[in-house]
């Protein structure tokens, strides 16, 4: 299994948290974005990772599985992002 630890640097963002009746933590909302899950770890001191995830459509998975349209698709983000772009007629093509 690739490694659950990305990044080593953590930072504090709540302190004494308790669970509720139900031992649900909640999170801050400011952790929390729209549309993401979780898959949760522990380790035998019993630290909890929360490893944020996402999902794609079915139909979308083959540019993923594809690393040489994966990487023409980035470099299209790249361009547009430094402002390299061109206007196309549509009724050309």
């Amino acid at each position: 299994m690739a490694s659950v630890i990305k990044d080593t640097e953590v930072t504090m963002v709540a302190a004494s948290v308790k669970p509720d009746a139900k031992k649900r933590v909640v999170l801050p909302k400011a952790l929390v974005e729209e549309g993401v899950t979780y898959h949760i770890y522990a380790n035998k001191f019993g630290q909890i990772v929360l490893d944020p995830q996402v999902t794609i459509p079915a139909s979308e998975v083959w540019l993923f599985k594809n690393p040489e349209a994966l990487g023409s698709v980035q470099r299209g983000l790249a361009d547009a992002a430094e402002g390299r772009v061109s206007k196309v007629d549509l009724d050309t093509l």
